[in-house]
Formats: structure tokens, sequence, C-alpha cells
């Protein structure tokens, strides 16, 4: 039995609900992240679905100098506190600095380690030492056994509430791959697993001076990781995908969201009364 991750009031992991997390790629106004957080919430209440708001504070990792980043640390993590009391939901973003971990974690339920930090052992370590739950994406670059020692470096501080994400793999230039594998070989590893429907469509660099996306394929990943068995789905979602700031041609469109989310939990309900099934005859 893998360890289960508990958090706000919600535990991911082997025999628990598939959970969401999902939200903007970064604030980009308090009143837009804020409805944006709200329509999540009665979305996910109403399918009686486990829910985690995701948003950045700050995208330190964008293609161009020119790109929007977001409100910085102090008041992204002001709005993000907001929201969470507010809402009573659990909140989670991702920190990029050794000077972050510390403000982030008074407010964060679960601190996300970025795909491209993913190997940096001192920030990890650092990272794992808050005690609070840690959901690590696994870089763009790695072989889904390799993410085993990003593990380690976060168990080896005493925290065992570790998430893996995936989001998939570099194929060739400015593309993305899903190795479905990957997500059964990370699961063998002992962690929740979590699949990254929006980001694994992304096209890094793929415009020029931002990212490019194919999000038409967002359903079909998402319904297809749901079946290989995943723990929870992460989405980065938008009012108006076209008009986002940040990583809008990978982002689902809220109006989208309802639907696909209804199709996934009828595969997860399918998968579960089948396992109940096979118990049950044994």
């Amino acid at each position: 039995m893998q360890p289960i991750v508990n958090v706000g009031g919600i535990t991911i992991g082997e025999g628990t609900e598939l959970t969401l997390i999902a939200g903007p790629c970064v604030i980009e106004s308090a009143d837009a992240v804020m409805a944006t957080a709200a329509f999540l919430k009665d979305l996910t209440d109403e399918l009686h679905l486990p829910f985690v708001f995701k948003t950045s504070y700050d995208k330190a990792n964008r293609t161009s100098l020119e790109s929007y980043r977001g409100p910085g640390i102090l008041k992204g993590l002001e709005v993000i506190a907001r929201i969470k009391e507010k809402l009573d939901i659990p909140v989670l973003s991702d920190v990029h600095r050794f000077s972050e971990i510390g403000p982030a974690a008074e407010v964060l339920d679960i601190i996300q380690i970025p795909a491209f930090l993913c190997r940096q052992t001192d920030f990890v370590t650092a990272v794992a030492e808050t005690g609070k739950p840690i959901n690590i994406k696994k870089g763009q670059f790695l072989a889904p056994w390799d993410i085993e020692h990003a593990v380690l470096k976060v168990t080896s501080t005493g925290n065992q509430q570790v998430l893996l994400t995936e989001r998939g793999v570099s194929f060739g230039y400015n593309n993305l791959v899903v190795d479905f594998r990957s997500l059964a070989i990370m699961r063998g590893l002992g962690r929740p697993v979590i699949f990254d429907a929006t980001h694994s469509v992304q096209l890094p660099g793929g415009l020029g001076q931002s990212s490019g996306g194919q999000r038409q394929f967002v359903p079909v990943l998402a319904r297809a990781a749901t079946a290989a068995g995943v723990d929870g789905l992460f989405m980065e979602v938008h009012k108006d995908p076209d008009k986002a700031l940040c990583d809008g041609p990978n982002a689902l469109a809220l109006q989208d969201l309802k639907a696909l989310l209804e199709q996934v939990l009828a595969i997860r309900h399918a998968l579960d009364a089948q396992k109940k099934g096979e118990g049950g005859t044994s």
C-alpha cells in the first residue's frame, strides 16, 4: 500500500478518490483568480470531487524576458492566502528560489518543485524540510524511473508526503509527448501519481517568444491517464485561454471543464467498481 498524502482534509493516493489540482497558470489579477477559484470550488463540490487550487505568484521560467510573470511573491501569496481562507480550500503553488521557501510554506498546503528544478539537490531538500506535502514535477528530461532520486532527496529529510506529477517528456524540438508507461512506472515507486493534462500538450517555445500548445488534446490525455489509474489530475484552466497572459494555448477553458470531469469520473468509477468486483470473487 503506497503512502497517502494528507492535505487540507483531502487524502491522495491508492484507495482514495481521484483528486483535481486546477487553476490558472499565474495570478493575472486578484479578482480574476478569486472568481476562477470560486467557480472551481462550486463545480468540484457539485461533482463530489476532492479539489486543490493551484496558481503561481511568479513564473520564473518563461520563454522570453518580456513575458508576464505574475505579481511576485508578496502580493501573490496574499492573494492565495485570501482564496484559501475565504473558500476554505487547500492551495498549491511552485517555488523557484531559496528565499521563497519560508514565506511560501506559511501559506501553501502543497509546495511544488518545478520540473526544471527537480534535480537541484539542495533546493529539493530545503523545500522538503518545511514538512509540507511536496509535489515534484518530473522534468521533461527525465526517465520515469529516475524521479526516484528526487523522492529520496525529499524523504531523506523525514518528509514522506510526496506527490509525483507527469507532465510529458521532450520529443525533439518544441514538442512534448506522453509515454503512458511512465504512470505505472512512477506509481511503482510507491508514491501517488498526478497527471498534468495541460502541460503535457504544451509546445515549449513553439511560438518563438512564448510556448504554444494543443489544448484540443487535453481531454484525450486526461481520459487516458484516468484509465491508467492515476491518483489525480492537474489542469491549468482559464475563463478565456486565448487571452491568458501565460500558457493560454495549452490551458482548458472553464466552460469545457465540467463535461471532461464527468467523463473522467465515469472512467474512475468504472475502474473502482471492477476492483470491488474482483475483490468480491477472490
